[in-house]
């Protein structure tokens, strides 16, 4: 019996060891070039006013399913939005129709889980390695800032929002062999948000059709051990 306790241990250690062998887990930092998209009607003339420079890092992990192939997931800190504008009308005292723009500045912070596949080449260079990355990232609401305020009318700004994202990935990049088990690595990500983030704008302008969706390109840069 502490025969087969001892071989079905060592059977066990060879396993983990295996798996080990083929996991490889790094750090990366990855700042994002963020802005939104809209689903609303022409009235409300939804636009991005611009694009702004976001922070992302977090942990990675690539296990290898071969030698070509990986699935890559971690735990990802990132901070998304951008500064939009949108047309309000209404009625003044004498009862006239009036038209203004809204301007808000939308900062949203997220713990993201990706969920992709990786596909690397051969080596095109000395110890260099191209990959391709493809998949999808579910993200959770941590805080957020309307116009660099937490609270607005009284409210917390971060109510506006939702608490879960999903979103597209697609990337490309390059690994570089440093030693044994260290590895460097650069690319670029496109991040396309899936789905609506907003609940503010549906009650403010009493349209529940409005959406409001993230978009980003990333550079990301870290190392793998």
């Amino acid at each position: 019996m502490q025969l087969k306790k001892l071989t079905l241990l060592v059977l066990f250690l060879c396993i983990a060891s295996s798996a080990m062998a083929q996991l490889e887990i790094g750090v990366q930092f990855s700042p994002t070039i963020s802005g939104n998209r809209f689903i609303a009607e022409d009235r409300y003339d939804f636009k991005k006013s611009n694009s702004t420079l976001r922070l992302g890092v977090g942990v990675i992990g690539d296990y290898f399913f071969s030698n070509n192939y990986a699935f890559s997931s971690g735990l990802m800190y990132r901070s998304k939005g951008a500064k939009i504008s949108y047309k309000v009308t209404g009625q003044d005292a004498g009862g006239n129709p009036v038209e203004g723009t809204v301007e808000d500045e939308l900062a949203v912070q997220y713990l993201e889980i990706p969920l992709t596949l990786k596909l690397f080449t051969n080596e095109v260079a000395p110890d260099v390695i191209i990959y391709f990355q493809v998949g999808g990232a579910l993200g959770t609401k941590v805080a957020a800032q309307v116009n660099n305020e937490k609270i607005l009318n009284g409210e917390r700004t971060a109510k506006r929002f939702n608490i879960f994202e999903t979103s597209a990935v697609l990337g490309t990049g390059a690994e570089m062999q440093m030693g044994q088990s260290t590895k460097l690595f650069g690319g670029v990500t496109y991040h396309r948000g899936l789905s609506n983030i907003d609940k503010h704008y549906r009650n403010v302008l009493n349209d529940k059709n409005i959406a409001v969706k993230n978009n980003g390109v990333s550079i990301d840069v870290g190392v793998k051990f």
